[in-house]
């Protein structure tokens, strides 16, 4: 976890030289470049909601998941080195802890979390529908592919994950992405297999799902018959095979150097989402979380801090190198994790059928292990 929190660190890093230019040497720069005209365009446009931040008291406290404690505490680094007379809480757990606490707040009427940015899809379509999220369209929305956004502007995308493979270069095929899931009950992997628990995740589970309709339940039981470690929390699954202890996992992702690579099958679906985020309504902070979410999705950093590890959500940047275009994967469709979150009877009737091949969590809360975040972390 901490190397991957480092190359994201530098891909940030590099999002400052550009993002840190001043508004005069950008317009300078206007006429000679199609993507330079935007970003002034966007630059100047933060410029306006900076104003209005600093003009409400320059504050913002935005919920994030992940999976450990300070992982995006490099995009935070960033936002200050732009806007250091803003501050920002950016709170870090796993999302299905974060809508909870929101849920919590919103009903105690003590609102801290201004902004949320999270995996669990559901909740903000529910958020939509009880007219708790604020309608707010971030810079450069116009330009945010439709399935990565809502199109009333009540939620947008930041980034789109994606979960699938993750093996060991050694043991993949000549073609890699001819690997697949029955490769993995080979008696090569009997007891390296390191898997994130699916039923604690739901972006993990729902992989799971996507093999269980294609290979059939007995699939699981002769998975569980590898004797495969569990761990909560997806950066140790990539982290086990990177490290060369464990030969690969299943339904997950990050950096898996210098042994595994994330492995995207020409057979076998894999899971892509866009990670939503949205303003509420009753935010005592709403110009903070603006200027904190169009900071994001803004063509500058979506180029140098968000395509270096994974796709933008913005038509106009390309994919990281080692990657193709999104849509050019036809064994993944981006709105499909979506739709599997908002039938949660559906989602916990599988989930209670998977815990009886893998048992129930153990394990403390990765984005918290030390369990002092509470009720209303991140606040002023």
């Amino acid at each position: 976890m901490q190397h991957r929190n480092k190359l994201i660190g530098a891909a940030i890093a590099a999002a400052l030289a550009l993002t840190g230019v001043t508004t005069t040497a950008m317009t300078a720069m206007a006429d000679t470049n199609t993507h330079r005209d935007s970003t002034v365009s966007e630059q100047n446009q933060l410029q306006v909601l900076h104003r209005a931040a600093v003009a409400e008291g320059g504050k913002v406290t935005i919920y994030m998941g992940g999976d450990a404690p300070g992982q995006w505490d490099n995009l935070a680094a960033a936002f200050h080195q732009q806007f250091p007379d803003v501050q920002l809480h950016l709170v870090t757990d796993l999302s299905k802890y974060h809508d909870v606490r929101i849920d919590n707040q919103l009903a105690t009427g003590r609102l801290v979390a201004d902004a949320a940015i999270l995996q669990t899809a559901q909740d903000f379509d529910r958020w939509k529908k009880q007219g708790d999220l604020l309608k707010y369209k971030p810079v450069g929305w116009d330009k945010v592919f439709a399935n990565a956004k809502d199109k009333d502007g009540y939620y947008t995308g930041v980034f789109y994950g994606a979960f699938s493979y993750i093996v060991n270069t050694k043991q993949l095929p000549t073609t890699a992405s001819d690997f697949k899931a029955t490769d993995l009950l080979k008696p090569a992997f009997k007891n390296k297999l390191i898997l994130t628990y699916p039923n604690d995740d739901d972006a993990v589970l729902f992989g799971y799902r996507q093999i269980v309709d294609k290979y059939g339940w007995n699939y699981l039981a002769q998975l569980v018959e590898q004797n495969p470690k569990l761990i909560r929390g997806v950066p140790g699954s990539a982290a086990g095979v990177g490290s060369g202890d464990y030969l690969a996992s299943i339904a997950v992702g990050g950096d898996a150097r210098p042994n595994g690579t994330q492995v995207f099958s020409n057979s076998e679906r894999f899971n892509s989402w866009a990670q939503r985020g949205a303003i509420f309504k009753r935010a005592p902070h709403k110009a903070g979380a603006k200027l904190f979410l169009s900071w994001l999705d803004s063509q500058a950093v979506q180029k140098n801090a968000i395509a270096t590890w994974t796709w933008s959500v913005r038509k106009d940047v390309a994919p990281p190198t080692d990657l193709k275009a999104l849509a050019s994967y036809k064994n993944t469709d981006p709105d499909a994790f979506a739709k599997f979150m908002n039938d949660r009877s559906a989602v916990e009737r599988f989930r209670s059928q998977v815990e009886l091949y893998f048992g129930q969590v153990k394990g403390t809360d990765p984005g918290d292990p030390d369990g002092t975040l509470g009720r209303t972390p991140g606040a002023f």
